[in-house]
């Protein structure tokens, strides 16, 4: 089974992760459909598109928006699969909605994204715990610098995902704006809730 332009994916647990587990016990966070940061984003490809050339293959673990697997209620109240629900625990997702693939335990962002690691702070004063618009490169596509890069972005370019339990931002090739040099106090920041 292949789709034309979709690939077609299932949940790499559960569509949702809104639970945590705190020594033997499991803890619910969240109830919410509504939430979009509980919606699970890794999937693994159950197959790809046939007439779409990619380097993701079936098997492959990926990052995908959040949409893919939310659930919504309707204008009458009743709780719905999103549109990209197939059936039994599958889902289609067009190549725009994925934004990494995973094999040989590496992550690689698709051309048109990366995914960057936020830096504290510098300020003492300030109650920010991380810098605005700079972060380190975790991983890179063939259009950016290597990996470790110190980089800036535009504002509001940023999207976050929790990927290796490491809080990262997906941002836009075209979004990163200028390449800096380290000054030697850079940190990256991975909050404890992580």
């Amino acid at each position: 089974m292949h789709g034309l332009y979709n690939f077609i994916i299932k949940p790499k647990k559960s569509r949702y992760n809104n639970t945590k587990k705190i020594g033997d016990k499991e803890l619910i966070v969240n109830t919410d459909i509504f939430q979009h940061q509980h919606v699970s984003r890794n999937a693994i490809v159950i197959s790809v598109p046939t007439s779409i050339k990619t380097d993701i293959e079936p098997g492959d673990e990926i990052i995908v928006h959040h949409n893919v697997f939310r659930r919504y209620n309707d204008v009458r109240g009743v709780e719905k699969d999103s549109k990209a629900y197939y059936k039994d625990d599958m889902y289609f997702a067009y190549i725009d909605q994925i934004f990494a693939y995973k094999r040989n335990n590496s992550w690689t962002p698709l051309n048109k994204y990366c995914f960057i690691k936020p830096i504290k702070s510098y300020s003492k004063f300030d109650i920010n715990k991380e810098e605005p618009l700079i972060g380190i490169i975790k991983y890179t596509n063939k259009n950016l610098p290597e990996v470790g890069s110190l980089i800036g972005f535009t504002p509001s370019s940023e999207y976050e995902f929790i990927i290796n339990g490491e809080r990262l931002y997906r941002v836009r090739t075209q979004d990163i704006t200028i390449k800096y040099e380290y000054q030697g106090k850079e940190e990256e920041y991975n909050p404890s809730w992580i």
